[in-house]
């Protein structure tokens, strides 16, 4: 049975063991993700002088984009539950000079911000592992001023998400992971757009826009997709590595089996990525 507070604690220790190498890997994760970020900022709204509330910012990089939209008369709140991930985040943004984004440790499903009091929201995939996104959703309503948009991503189905279905799959089949339990969060819990939609006037919102964005994850050679699968992958990495070795080393050669078809004649993968772009408005 789903635990909701063990799921939280064990994600929120997991998301801070990920946050080294979210830091690391943060340059070619944003030139990969790009199409997303530019839908999420483009379809935000955000102007200059507003107060924009991003939810679930790992490293930051769409806070910073938005915070450019916004200006110096305007203020980018970048949050999320794990303090590892706000540290890598603060980094970024000091070594980048923003001086209109504050960042905050916040737990999206109990917002420490006042009713009415932000312009915008923005999540790049962040509610769909959240365990109650319901609530989450609910409370990013609450904190919307009338009018404020409310834009984030979620992943499209594992079929059209190789990338990390794959690895996921494989872990099943070594028995390393159970099947995902239906309902339980996890990266392909907001897939079906039926299921966004119903979160979405759930919390009180209209029905929202959904459109995708395609996308392709490319990696030099299979160090860097195992590199990418061990150092960023949340509940897969840890799964690996807390293997002994050999089982290690044989799961690495079962991924990379897996994924044969993205591989390219030069040793490079190229593996097809989609995601959901939601829009929709208090």
């Amino acid at each position: 049975m789903f635990d909701p507070d063990s799921y939280r604690e064990q994600s929120r220790r997991i998301w801070g063991e990920m946050a080294p190498g979210w830091r690391d890997r943060n340059e070619w994760m944003m030139r990969v993700t790009g199409p997303v970020n530019a839908w999420l900022v483009d379809r935000s709204g955000a102007e200059a002088g507003q107060t924009i509330l991003e939810v679930a910012s790992g490293t930051g990089e769409l806070g910073f984009l938005v915070a450019d939209r916004v200006g110096e008369a305007g203020r980018v709140i970048s949050t999320d539950f794990s303090p590892e991930m706000v540290e890598v985040a603060t980094r970024l943004g000091e070594a980048r000079g923003f001086r209109n984004v504050e960042h905050r440790i916040l737990d999206a499903e109990r917002m420490d911000l006042d009713d009415a009091s932000v312009d915008g929201v923005v999540c790049r995939w962040g509610y769909m592992l959240m365990a109650d996104p319901a609530a989450a959703l609910k409370e990013s309503r609450r904190v919307l001023r009338e009018g404020g948009r409310l834009t984030f991503a979620v992943w499209a189905a594992p079929d059209r998400n190789p990338w990390a279905a794959v690895p996921g799959m494989t872990l099943v089949q070594r028995g390393h992971m159970a099947p995902p339990e239906p309902g339980a969060p996890g990266i392909f819990a907001m897939a079906n757009p039926d299921r966004i939609n119903e979160l979405v006037t759930g919390a009180g919102f209209p029905e929202p826009e959904i459109e995708e964005s395609d996308f392709t994850f490319e990696y030099p050679d299979s160090d860097d997709v195992w590199e990418a699968i061990v150092r960023i992958a949340g509940p897969l990495a840890e799964v690996i590595n807390n293997l002994g070795e050999e089982e290690q080393d044989a799961t690495r050669a079962a991924i990379l089996n897996n994924l044969a078809e993205f591989r390219n004649e030069d040793g490079s993968y190229s593996a097809p990525a989609a995601s959901w772009g939601v829009l929709t408005a208090r």
